[in-house]
């Protein structure tokens, strides 16, 4: 009997990145579709159809939010999702994992490691399946890792390695 297929990386969401996702398909279900279905109905009603450009940007429109509706629901179906909170291997590196590191010029970085689909780099989020987060994964602090660059190779020292404090939910998976 064969076994059954390990979850891939890309699937795992931390409890806040999945309440994002949750939020923006209520949204797009109870406003935003909505309100552009009523206007492509209006529009309808205006007469010829093919020079009416609300008609055509709204049946556009459309497409686009039962696209990203679609998108979401499977996402949130598939996800598993990882509350960095409950780890309890808090002296390496894992997913919800923020780490500080140095480099070769001696720059110090802080990166915090999430989903493939809630990352923001402005806030210093990488993604799980990224080039430095699988560097510094299962690492620990004082580890010297290297990192994939298309220069080739970059050593980075693992300073410091800190996860959030509160639990978020009893259901989360570690």
């Amino acid at each position: 009997m064969a076994e059954p297929p390990k979850p891939s990386l890309s699937h795992y969401l931390s409890p806040a990145g999945a309440a994002r996702m949750e939020a923006e398909l209520k949204m797009l279900c109870r406003e935003e579709r909505p309100r552009i279905v009523e206007i492509v109905s209006w529009a309808a009603g205006n007469g010829d159809r093919s020079e009416n450009g609300d008609y055509i940007y709204g049946k556009r429109r459309l497409r686009e939010i039962d696209r990203r509706i679609r998108f979401l629901s499977k996402r949130l179906e598939d996800s598993i999702i990882v509350d960095p909170a409950a780890q309890t291997t808090r002296d390496r590196v894992f997913f919800g994992a923020t780490v500080t590191y140095v480099d070769e010029a001696d720059s110090e970085h802080r990166v915090t490691i999430l989903g493939c689909d809630e990352v923001d780099i402005g806030r210093g989020e990488v993604s799980l399946v990224s080039p430095i987060a699988r560097a510094l994964l299962r690492s620990r602090v004082g580890d010297e890792v290297t990192l994939a660059t298309p220069g080739g190779g970059r050593a980075i020292e693992i300073l410091e390695i800190a996860y959030p404090e509160t639990v978020a939910s009893p259901d989360a998976v570690v």
